[in-house]
């Protein structure tokens, strides 16, 4: 029988496309010959520069393009490292206050926030009351007993 090794993490199991390269790969490969090819034979024919010399410059100028498509760290690729970089030097501040979002905080300053709009709301309904003055009755008396000429 033949024995075909499986790896445990089916995760890193990439699909190959053409010359037991991935289409990343591929993709990455060509944009450095594209770049490269025509560089070495600009440098070498009309700059003058020696086949030696314009070879390590067209070396210098691809290498980007392998590393982009051959370097790999935990699960990430290269323009993603250097991403993550670039946003940890450059974009983000370098003092981060630790913060925390309290839940009952939140619903504390919504409750106050909630009275505030119900005593500004209540302050323009009471100057319209004062304005219609309605007068009181008299209470009238209502217990049983019959009056007499003294209570009259």
């Amino acid at each position: 029988m033949a024995y075909v090794p499986v790896p445990k993490d089916l995760t890193a199991v990439k699909t190959k496309v053409l010359f037991n390269l991935t289409k990343r790969q591929l993709i990455c490969f060509s944009g450095g010959a594209l770049v490269g090819v025509p560089l070495f034979f600009l440098l070498k024919g009309p700059a003058g520069f020696s086949a030696g010399a314009a070879s390590l410059c067209m070396i210098l100028v691809m290498l980007p393009f392998f590393l982009t498509a051959v370097y790999e760290k935990n699960g990430l690729p290269m323009e993603k490292i250097v991403r993550n970089i670039a946003r940890v030097l450059f974009l983000r501040p370098k003092q981060r206050p630790y913060q925390t979002n309290n839940f009952y905080a939140v619903l504390a300053r919504q409750s106050k926030l909630d009275k505030e709009v119900h005593r500004i709301v209540g302050k323009k309904e009471k100057p319209d009351r004062r304005a219609v003055i309605v007068p009181r009755r008299k209470a009238s008396d209502r217990s049983r007993r019959r009056k007499g000429a003294a209570d009259r």
